[in-house]
């Protein structure tokens, strides 16, 4: 599988803290090479678009879509802004 990342998901990368962007990293690397560890907590949510979402921490969450080999990256941000993944 590889990334791809969206303009939306950069900007909203560029916007966190380092200590944040260090997490984000830390799950993409778990994402790529065992997508059913725990501490991702991945689920698909429930939205026609097929959109997933995975932990980033308690508070921090990322949305993303499965295209053939490629994970599409959506959005990284609060819990909050699942409410428009």
């Amino acid at each position: 599988m590889k990334l791809l990342f969206t303009k939306t998901f950069v900007r909203d990368y560029r916007k966190l803290p380092q200590a944040l962007q260090a997490a984000v990293d830390k799950q993409l690397e778990l994402l790529l090479s065992n997508p059913d560890h725990p501490s991702l907590n991945i689920k698909k949510m429930n939205d026609p678009r097929n959109i997933w979402e995975g932990r980033v921490t308690v508070s921090y969450r990322f949305t993303f879509q499965v295209q053939d080999d490629i994970y599409i990256l959506r959005k990284v941000g609060t819990h909050d802004m699942l409410k428009n993944p």
